[in-house]
């Protein structure tokens, strides 16, 4: 199955809609990539996507990338330097867990929604909205090339 297909359109529209209300609370930027499979460890492909969709260029470098690999079931939560070096050690550990219950039960769009909200939740502590925020990554999904 191509990454693309893996949700229908209004999946992808509650996903999308989920990243915009959890950046209505943090300056915090929130993308989701979607791959077929991982090419090695999740954790280094993550960092490899995160790269590649320019993440690391926000302005506060607090970007929060959800990684999935469909077939080989393999998902990492990343956030870039400014949130690695604010929050407390086993920040998204909670979010990873939660979100592989929910994955578990083929529940991928509840999840995603569900820690993409969460994250927001989170991040607003730490990262809270200005009122001169400006949206500095796109919220649309992104896929395998």
């Amino acid at each position: 199955m191509h990454p693309k297909d893996f949700f229908t359109p209004e999946q992808k529209a509650q996903i999308e809609a989920a990243i915009c209300e959890a950046e209505k609370l943090t300056s915090g930027e929130i993308r989701l990539h979607i791959d077929r499979t991982c090419k090695g460890d999740v954790l280094n492909e993550a960092i490899t996507v995160f790269t590649k969709l320019n993440m690391h260029k926000t302005e506060l470098r607090n970007g929060v990338l959800f990684y999935l690999s469909i077939e080989d079931h393999k998902f990492a939560v990343i956030g870039d330097k400014g949130i690695n070096e604010t929050v407390p050690d086993g920040f998204w550990d909670c979010i990873y867990r939660q979100i592989v219950d929910y994955f578990k039960q083929g529940k991928y769009t509840e999840g995603l929604c569900w820690a993409i909200l969460e994250a927001g939740q989170q991040l607003v502590a730490h990262f809270p909205i200005a009122h001169d925020d400006t949206d500095e990554l796109t919220n649309e999904i992104s896929f395998e090339k």
